[in-house]
């Protein structure tokens, strides 16, 4: 049983304002299973007559100590021994967790003057289906603290390149830096961020902000309302942009947010400014940024297999057959990756975010094709020549006379394997004397040799009628001398 001024908060807390069981509990110092049953059940009131607590009496001085202090319930049980209480602690907890007074943390209204100040954060929005596989979608957002205005890229990776390369982009579409950048505890931008203590940041990304002429500011760990802008701007993406909208491609999914921030985002009035962020952008004082834009590639050391490629993220590239077994240097960019040996660029391929791609490139395994090709091709006429003291005389001649005596070599290596190398000796012997230089010759010899015709039989008539239709010629006796009879 709760108190009925407990039992009326927690319904109001439910009903009017919408809270989850979660919240009212964190809220009320309730379990989540009480505060389950008290949101649909009546309220019962006690029946008289029901036992009362040893604590009742004592309940309005615990009250008037927990307005003057934070006690605990460990320390106000001494007080109330001193008055006389004899219950027990377990009661004084429960009791002490329901009327302790809440107070809601206060926070400072941060002023910001234009062109100070930036804050930077990751968003998620799901994940995208990419070739054969899913990825994880994120975001990120950068909000001017002044203005308002905002920038959004989608990415398929939050890794130190992508940061750097969505920050740049967004200088790029504000058209300057401002002067000071506001970032949470990030493993790409900072290192440690002990509590109390000034946080120890990235190397590669102290140079960038160096770059740029940017102050960097991390926030203190689990301290979201020290980055209220963008903290802000990270749910307006969710809540207005991404509710309802499931992007096919990572090119579609920015460009989409690149209309909605232009005709939605940056013309609306804000809730606050009561003006619209782009009417503010324009007395944003921007840094100029440099003229040549910021390398943000990542070098990694990668080893080239044996099968000439090098592993990134679960995809292969191809690298020049030389290479193979070779240690690389792998500067990987967002959407391209360049593969150095010494400081020699030997590769370039498109980054793809795929899993278990193989990416080729046809001239890596030229010179390897062309040396498997050297070797075949010698192995071809090592077991041509063995066929005959004649077959390098007779190769040299097909040489002259066909246009492809390497197919004609290889035919007639395969005819000695259905008809015996002797057989084929003797054919191109036969052939190079009759000036026949092909496959088609060799083929014809060795088969007419083995074709044997039958040999003629006796007449045999299954009729003896057929006698009469016999014509024969007349004998010839002229060749016979006539004897005289004596």
């Amino acid at each position: 049983m709760i108190a009925y001024e407990l039992y009326c908060r927690l319904r109001q807390l439910r009903e009017k304002e919408h809270w989850s069981l979660s919240q009212i509990a964190r809220e009320l110092g309730l379990h989540r299973d009480t505060v389950r049953h008290w949101a649909s059940a009546a309220y019962r009131r006690q029946k008289a007559g029901q036992r009362t607590s040893k604590l009742d009496e004592y309940k309005g001085a615990i009250v008037g100590w927990l307005n003057q202090h934070p006690f605990s319930a460990r320390q106000l049980l001494p007080r109330l021994r001193e008055q006389g209480y004899r219950g027990g602690y377990s009661i004084l907890t429960e009791y002490v967790r329901q009327v302790r007074p809440k107070r809601p943390a206060a926070y400072l209204t941060l002023h910001f003057e234009p062109g100070e100040c930036a804050q930077v954060d990751w968003g998620c929005a799901g994940s995208l289906a990419v070739g054969s596989t899913r990825r994880r979608l994120s975001f990120l957002a950068m909000t001017l603290c002044y203005s308002r205005k905002m920038y959004v890229e989608f990415t398929l990776a939050e890794t130190l390149e992508q940061f750097l390369a969505c920050q740049q982009n967004a200088f790029r579409y504000f058209g300057g830096a401002p002067r000071r950048l506001m970032i949470d505890n990030l493993k790409t931008a900072g290192l440690s961020h002990p509590a109390g203590q000034p946080a120890t940041y990235h190397p590669r990304y102290l140079d960038f902000a160096r770059f740029f002429g940017l102050e960097v500011r991390a926030c203190n760990a689990r301290a979201p309302h020290e980055k209220g802008r963008v903290e802000r701007a990270v749910g307006y993406v969710k809540q207005n942009f991404l509710s309802g909208y499931a992007p096919t491609s990572l090119s579609e999914a920015n460009l989409s947010v690149r209309r909605w921030l232009d005709e939605v985002a940056h013309v609306r009035v804000h809730a606050e400014t009561k003006k619209t962020p782009e009417a503010l952008f324009k007395e944003e004082r921007l840094s100029p940024l440099p003229a040549a834009p910021y390398d943000v590639s990542v070098a990694r050391l990668s080893h080239a297999t044996r099968r000439c490629r090098v592993h990134l993220d679960g995809n292969r590239y191809s690298v020049p057959a030389e290479y193979a077994g070779t240690r690389l240097s792998v500067q990987v960019y967002p959407d391209k990756l360049l593969i150095y040996c010494r400081q020699r660029l030997v590769a370039e391929h498109v980054r793809t975010y795929d899993r278990g791609a193989d990416l080729e490139n046809p001239e890596h395994v030229k010179e390897l094709l062309d040396h498997r090709k050297r070797a075949w091709e010698q192995n071809l006429l090592r077991a041509f020549f063995r066929l005959s003291s004649c077959a390098e005389t007779y190769c040299r001649q097909m040489e002259t006379r066909r246009l492809n005596p390497r197919q004609h070599a290889r035919k007639i290596v395969a005819l000695s394997e259905i008809y015996g190398v002797d057989e084929v000796d003797r054919a191109l012997r036969d052939a190079l004397e009759f000036e026949a230089f092909s496959s088609e010759y060799i083929a014809n010899i060795l088969e007419q040799r083995r074709r044997v015709l039958p040999e003629p039989g006796a007449l045999h008539l299954t009729r003896r009628a057929d006698l009469l239709d016999l014509d024969l010629p007349p004998a010839d006796l002229d060749g016979y001398e006539r004897k005289e009879t004596p």
